[in-house]
């Protein structure tokens, strides 16, 4: 069944797509306005939907997961590049932006995997 899971992926994607085109349009610009945010979400809304239905069944849940997986790297790197002309071709202001918003992650990075290894101590009391 993990054709079913490429199906719902791909049938997200392609509504993300036409809204973020759509949005483009409304707002004057020449591109997509978070058509693959918006696919994203609606995947994730549809899988939860779906599951609390009782609808998905395994298989396509794996299907799923293993393309959502596949997808993200991908879909991420094609965004960075074209995040990498624009701010180019904006100038100095977009590029001292960017700079500061990457060394500001970098800097976040020892805090959240503090935060990440102490939520995962964390042990609930069992009743029993």
């Amino acid at each position: 069944m993990k054709i079913f899971g490429v199906a719902i992926l791909a049938a997200c994607f392609l509504v993300g797509h036409f809204i973020g085109e759509e949005l483009g349009r409304f707002f004057n610009l020449s591109g997509n306005l978070g058509g693959v945010g918006i696919a994203m979400l609606l995947l994730v809304l549809l899988n939860h939907y779906l599951k609390k239905k009782e609808i998905l069944k395994p298989e396509t849940e794996s299907g799923i997961l293993f393309w959502s997986t596949m997808y993200i790297p991908v879909v991420v790197a094609m965004s960075a590049t074209q995040n990498v002309k624009a701010a180019l071709s904006g100038g100095w202001a977009a590029i001292m932006v960017a700079i500061i918003a990457t060394a500001a992650c970098y800097a976040l990075i020892p805090l959240i995997s503090r935060m990440a290894k102490n939520s995962q101590s964390y042990k609930p009391e069992s009743n029993a």
